[in-house]
């Protein structure tokens, strides 16, 4: 599809009158910013989604180049969306491309979900570079396959990213995934995706949030609604003493955020998701688990302040 056409079907969707769009979302009684929204190919699908939500603006994750398709659906749907860019860190030219991003209008680094260690070489250097350019870096850690041969990814965070999170004290990161929700509970030893059962305090995931200013986390995902979903009590107590540093974001792939075609990327581990809108289902959790103020933090005031996005 090239600029004209991309350009063209954004704005039939964005042109849809406003009180058509609000009604087929949900008001959730605050403004929402989801933090983790990949780009989608067919672009009229990325307003269907948000509004089928009731999500006020996302942040569009991109790898590589993008831009083109970026400048379109921004000068389409004005205010709704930022971006951050990824790029393969093993490449010679990781940092160059992902400098050029920030020029560009990027307001982080991320998706960065590359098969390397959370503390090798590759990832180092942009930890670094993202310090430079004052951008956050959100970061997919995961130790266990969804499905045979898909290999992991950020791995070694349990282990060793608290000497990354002193070693690199002006870089902003952002933690995501199955690794890093798992560890909110204490006795997380990689032997699932996503753990179920009561949480046993004193994971290091939880313990970090508290110990390093510039540690956040994203709640999207299977992985982030699995772990808010184990144990009400931790959870409630959770979000309230985290309320600063915990960001909405929902990485779900359904087609009209009510649950219709594929969710999850049809990862066979998150079952439980099938037929559900992840960013719905996470809202709701979250709604019910916070007060009205950490709510109104945790899927917009956060995000804003963090990404210095006007208001």
């Amino acid at each position: 599809m090239n600029r004209r056409e991309f350009l063209e079907t954004v704005a039939a969707a964005a042109a849809l009158p406003v009180v058509a769009r609000q009604d087929a979302g949900q008001d959730w009684g605050s403004p929402v910013f989801d933090l983790h929204f990949h780009l989608r190919a067919q672009p009229a699908s990325n307003l269907a989604h948000l509004d089928g939500v009731g999500i006020t603006k996302a942040n569009l994750l991109t790898r590589g180049a993008a831009l083109e398709n970026l400048k379109a659906l921004q000068a389409a749907a004005p205010g709704r969306f930022t971006w951050f860019n990824s790029y393969d860190v093993s490449r010679p030219d990781a940092e160059q491309v992902l400098t050029q991003a920030v020029k560009d209008g990027a307001q982080g680094f991320g998706e960065m979900k590359f098969h390397v260690a959370a503390d090798g070489p590759e990832l180092r250097r942009i930890y670094a570079l993202a310090a430079e350019l004052r951008v956050p870096i959100l970061i997919h850690f995961q130790e266990v396959d969804h499905f045979p041969n898909e290999g992991t990814w950020g791995t070694g965070y349990a282990k060793t990213f608290a000497s990354i999170l002193k070693a690199y004290p002006k870089t902003t990161f952002i933690g995501h995934a199955d690794a890093f929700w798992a560890n909110v509970s204490a006795d997380y030893q990689n032997e699932a995706a996503y753990p179920a059962g009561p949480i046993k305090r004193g994971g290091v995931t939880d313990k970090w949030l508290g110990e390093y200013p510039n540690l956040f986390a994203d709640m999207a995902a299977n992985s982030g609604n699995n772990a808010m979903s184990r144990d009400p009590e931790f959870t409630a107590d959770f979000l309230k003493r985290h309320q600063d540093k915990l960001l909405f974001g929902s990485d779900c792939s359904c087609a009209d955020g009510r649950g219709g075609g594929v969710s999850q990327s049809n990862n066979p581990a998150a079952s439980r998701m099938a037929g559900k809108c992840v960013a719905r289902e996470t809202l709701g959790l979250l709604k019910r688990s916070a007060s009205r103020d950490v709510f109104q933090k945790i899927v917009w005031g956060n995000a804003q302040k963090l990404l210095r996005i006007p208001v």
